[in-house]
């Protein structure tokens, strides 16, 4: 019996150790990955981190103006507003709900809402969540990195529901064995 418990209590240090550190370790990207996930699960409803999704005059696709124009309008818009000019287009997003076309460029996280109709600027704005995101997933840095880190974080959390398991387990089993 007494075999038993020092056996038990051998690894219950062990795994207090390991958790002790990689939960130090870990906590950094923890605490990073919290914050950010929680502005992230708030920017549809808080306009300073994704703007508001403006409408258009008309979601008959037959009516909105070719694409290659409303990339040239929404770069002409950006330049107007912002006095920003020669910043390449990421992607353009067709919201046909809306009537409307975001289109998002790759510097500075702007975004140019038009018209999709009438090709009428609706909103020229940051988005904020776009660079919160990148800090969330670690592409701040460059997509290895966040190859790597949320690897790490993943396997990281894993190992630390592991150890905490067995940091409530057997102190329970120890004090079985000694009732016994």
């Amino acid at each position: 019996m007494k075999q038993k418990v020092r056996t038990l209590a051998d690894r219950l240090r062990n795994f207090r150790t390991y958790h002790r550190y990689l939960g130090l370790f870990m906590g950094v990207f923890i605490l990073i990955s919290s914050v950010t996930g929680i502005l992230l699960g708030w920017k549809k409803d808080v306009d300073l981190l994704q703007p508001p999704t403006q409408k258009g005059a008309s979601t008959d696709l037959q009516q909105w103006l070719p694409l290659a124009e409303l990339s040239a309008r929404s770069l002409a818009g950006l330049d107007s507003a912002q006095a920003i000019n020669n910043n390449p287009i990421d992607r353009i997003e067709a919201r046909l709900d809306k009537g409307i076309v975001k289109t998002i460029f790759k510097e500075g996280s702007w975004e140019v809402q038009l018209d999709a109709s009438t090709g009428k600027v609706l909103s020229v704005a940051r988005r904020h969540s776009d660079w919160i995101e990148k800090i969330h997933d670690g592409s701040i840095i460059s997509d290895l990195f966040k190859l790597i880190s949320m690897n790490v974080l993943g396997l990281g959390l894993l190992i630390l529901s592991v150890t905490g398991f067995f940091l409530w387990f057997y102190p329970r089993q120890i004090r079985k064995i000694k009732s016994e």
